[in-house]
C-alpha cells in the first residue's frame, strides 16, 4: 500500500459497488483492465474515490454510445474510405 495512503480518500469494494451501482466482480474487472486505479491489501480492493467518480461520469456522457465498438478508434466502419492522416 502506497505510503501516503488515506482511508477518507479510497473505498472498500463495497463502497464502490453502492457508489457506482456496478456489480462487485464488474470493478474488480475493471481494475484488471486498468480502468480504474485500486490496491489491494490484506485480500480486499481499495479504490480511489476519483477514479471511480470519473468512470462512472464518462460512462453516463457515453450513454449508448459506450458499447459502439468503433468509438475508440480500433475498428474501422465499411464506409470509412479515407486511411487516418
Amino acid at each position: 500500500m502506497r505510503e501516503d495512503f488515506d482511508p477518507r480518500a479510497w473505498l472498500t469494494t463495497q463502497e464502490a459497488a453502492d457508489l457506482s451501482h456496478y456489480n462487485v466482480r464488474y470493478l474488480r474487472q475493471l481494475v484488471n483492465e486498468g480502468q480504474l486505479v485500486a490496491v489491494k491489501r490484506g485480500g480486499l480492493f481499495w479504490f480511489e474515490q476519483t477514479s471511480l467518480e470519473a468512470y462512472v461520469a464518462e460512462m453516463q456522457r457515453l450513454g449508448p454510445a459506450k458499447h459502439d465498438p468503433w468509438r475508440t478508434g480500433a475498428r474501422r466502419r465499411a464506409d470509412d474510405s479515407a486511411e487516418p492522416a
